[in-house]
Formats: structure tokens, C-alpha cells, sequence
């Protein structure tokens, strides 16, 4: 969960594509609260490196904090930016 000025500022696309240069899995998606959710899978130096960049995001996010929780793998395939 990445929280901060994440929302209107290309957050999901930027991380879309962060993700597919590094071969993560997964997807992103608003919340009602102005964060955005996003699960990650993946070979874990290169999920680190994407939570990592989750950080810093693109040019005008402001982001505040990254909260990471470990879950079992979905077996996913791609990164989809939800709605």
C-alpha cells in the first residue's frame, strides 16, 4: 500500500512499467482512502527493486509511506493497472 500524493500523478502506469522492465508480476490500483494498492511477484531482488522505486515514484508523487506485507504467490502473469 503506497500512501501521499499517489493518486493523479501517473503512480500505476509508472509502476506498471517499472515492473515490466524488472519481470514483476502483478497490479495496481486506486483506493477510495488516495493511496494506491499493488501486488508484487516476482524473483525477490527485482520485487525489491520495485518496492524500492514504489519510494520515490514518478516526478510529481509525494509519497509518504510504503507498506509491505508478504503474502502466499498468486501465480500472476503480467502487471495490469486496475480501475
Amino acid at each position: 500500500m503506497i500512501s501521499g500524493r499517489v493518486q493523479g500523478v501517473w503512480f500505476r502506469d509508472s509502476l506498471r512499467r517499472r515492473a515490466e522492465r524488472r519481470g514483476v508480476a502483478g497490479w495496481a490500483r486506486n483506493t477510495s482512502a488516495g493511496a494506491v494498492e499493488a501486488v508484487l511477484e516476482g524473483p525477490p531482488d527485482a520485487v525489491d527493486d520495485v518496492v524500492a522505486w514504489c519510494w520515490i515514484g514518478p516526478p510529481d508523487a509525494q509519497v509518504d509511506n510504503v507498506a509491505v506485507t508478504s503474502e502466499e504467490p498468486e501465480h500472476l502473469t503480467g502487471f495490469e493497472v486496475r480501475w
